[in-house]
């Protein structure tokens, strides 16, 4: 079991990186090279501008190569709770800007020709109890209001033709989510960025930024040296490193661990996911899973309070083991070819906050949703850094500091307990 990204090792190397050191002067500067960052530095340069994208390791190296690899529509959280907070037409709106994000991940992979197993699969909520199941239906209710009337509930007898397990007891499906290889995605944008004249820089952390007077314009110093922007995007997700304090006080860095399996045929992950959607379980600890690329299964979720590291990603694997087996027990003796970790950028109320404070754009906090939000989010805050501000979707949301949470997860233990305390109640 190789403690690394399965994406980052089955996607070509980024041969775009300019080399020598970083100065002079551009109209933006884009901090962090993950789908936000590349995104915006491919959209900013089509529409003619100078961008110098600093990336601390290498592109894709945090979360936009850690990850799950679904690109779903549709809230975490349930609809009439979003209803009830922003009224239904700002929910709806709300809603749709993650189907939008899927319909721009799609656009992107078309238009600059990426070669990254994009589909349309749809994506599976499962029940893991019978009262989940209930939920999911009355889900799919409130959706068919004038949200997502696409959804579908699948009752428990209907399962077997989606999904090889015993283990669940309905589920909710959202047809417009896709899949993809994130790794060949990610070095995709880049590459597409890159021919648009976008200058990436990578290993390139961001040390200090200083505002030139009350204008955008900031000094931005690197490891590898200073450059003027005009503008400096922050896309910088759940990093705990760099002069990013006041982000770091409204993100909670949650560990996601995943394992996938050995290759396990066409027949065989037929047999498992025979419309290979993408699935996510109903547990506030639960799983997610799908069939990847080269016919092998990704199985992941929470399985430690605790972030990545070798030793935390390898107890993690064993726990991720388990919960395969317990989900397909037709798995055992089943070969895990790969292990690693991630950190999820989770906010306080888990939606994705975006916009301007002291002179900075920035978009981030997407909480587990951001492979098709992030991308999204790049193409937006490119519109919005050229004046059009009504594109932002999440303009206007308050984002205070988390009480007590100033940099390392202290409370992540307790919040793990509480969690599975739920999962066991309810």
């Amino acid at each position: 079991m190789k403690l690394a990204s399965y994406w980052h090792d089955t996607a070509p190397a980024f041969a775009g990186s300019a080399p020598g050191p970083v100065g002079g002067k551009v109209d933006v500067a884009v901090v962090g090279g993950g789908f936000t960052g590349l995104s915006a530095a491919l959209a900013l340069a089509r529409r003619g501008a100078s961008v110098a994208v600093l990336e601390s390791a290498h592109v894709g190296a945090g979360a936009s190569g850690r990850n799950g690899g679904q690109c779903n529509n549709g809230f975490s959280q349930d609809f009439t709770a979003m209803e009830a907070r922003f009224g239904f037409d700002r929910a709806v709106a709300l809603y749709r800007a993650f189907d939008a994000a899927v319909d721009t991940v799609e656009r992107l992979v078309a238009e600059e020709n990426i070669d990254c197993s994009f589909a349309r699969t749809g994506k599976l909520k499962l029940a893991a109890k019978p009262a989940h199941a209930e939920k999911l239906a009355r889900a799919r209710d409130a959706l068919h209001r004038g949200a997502d009337p696409d959804t579908a509930f699948v009752p428990r007898d209907a399962l077997p033709a989606e999904i090889g397990s015993e283990r669940y007891h309905g589920g909710l499906l959202y047809p417009k989510s896709g899949s993809m290889h994130m790794g060949r995605f990610v070095v995709g944008l880049a590459e597409a960025a890159a021919r648009r004249g976008a200058r990436i820089h990578e290993d390139a952390p961001v040390r200090r930024l200083t505002r030139i007077g009350r204008t955008e314009a900031h000094d931005v110093e690197t490891a590898r040296g200073t450059l003027r922007a005009a503008q400096v995007l922050l896309a910088t997700g759940p990093s705990m490193q760099g002069p990013f304090f006041r982000y770091r006080r409204r993100i909670v860095p949650i560990g996601s661990f995943i394992v996938v399996t050995e290759p396990l045929g066409r027949n065989r992950v037929g047999s498992l996911l025979p419309a290979r959607r993408m699935c996510t379980t109903t547990q506030n600890i639960g799983h997610y899973f799908r069939i990847t690329p080269d016919d092998r299964l990704l199985f992941g979720g929470r399985a430690r309070f605790a972030l990545s590291s070798a030793t935390s990603d390898a107890k993690s694997g064993r726990v991720l083991e388990a919960g395969m087996l317990d989900t397909f027990p037709q798995l055992a003796g089943t070969r895990l070819d790969w292990c690693w970790g991630g950190i999820v950028d989770m906010t306080q109320d888990r939606l994705p906050r975006a916009g301007q404070h002291d002179g900075l754009h920035y978009s981030m906090g997407y909480s587990g949703h951001g492979t098709q939000m992030s991308t999204h989010m790049g193409q937006v805050m490119a519109a919005v850094m050229a004046g059009d501000r009504d594109a932002n979707p999440w303009a206007g949301l308050d984002w205070p500091a988390i009480r007590g949470h100033f940099g390392p997860p202290w409370f992540l233990p307790l919040v793990g307990a509480w969690y599975k305390l739920q999962d066991r109640l309810h």
